[in-house]
């Protein structure tokens, strides 16, 4: 009698057991659901953002690009540090890509040697706001410089798309 009493006891409590894993089951299925729309709404969002870029640049494929590199490196002087009298030099050359896709490409093509002096200019003016430091420590903000620069002079967001730099030395 006691071992079927016992056997009723556990019977009931896998029963209960398996009632409240249902429950909970369907409560966690739920809020999992939720959670799954909540985390791709947010990587929409991030995807349209890393797709636009901080300068509204869109991704371009490699197979729409070309490059304008400068024939020679430039020389550009940068300004001087406090209490260093010194004169400080960034040696540099620099990379363009351009998106044969975009509306300018036509009006201006890949072959920029007619507007390289305006293009060395915008440069050398950016790169002229800082001391020898300041240019090694923030060539990222340089490059973003130089693009919205380049980019105003083009009126256009998507012709340049990117400049690099190569062979960079300071002194």
């Amino acid at each position: 009698m006691k071992k079927n009493l016992i056997s009723v006891v556990i019977l009931a409590l896998l029963i209960v057991n398996i009632v409240l894993t249902a429950i909970m089951m369907f409560s966690v299925t739920s809020a999992s659901k939720k959670t799954a729309a909540l985390v791709d709404s947010i990587s929409m969002a991030l995807n349209l953002e890393l797709a636009s870029g901080e300068g509204g640049e869109a991704a371009v494929s490699m197979a729409d690009t070309e490059t304008y590199s400068f024939a020679e490196s430039m020389t550009i002087p940068l300004k001087k540090s406090e209490g260093d009298e010194k004169d400080h030099y960034c040696i540099i050359s620099v990379t363009l890509s351009i998106n044969t896709k975009a509306d300018v490409y036509k009006k201006y093509g890949s072959d920029l040697s007619m507007q390289e002096g305006l293009i060395k200019d915008e440069i050398n003016s950016v790169f002229a706001q800082y001391t020898m430091e300041e240019a090694r420590d923030n060539q990222d903000a340089i490059k973003k410089e130089i693009l919205s620069r380049i980019q105003k002079m083009f009126d256009s967001n998507e012709y340049i798309y990117n400049v690099s730099f190569g062979d960079i030395m300071f002194g």
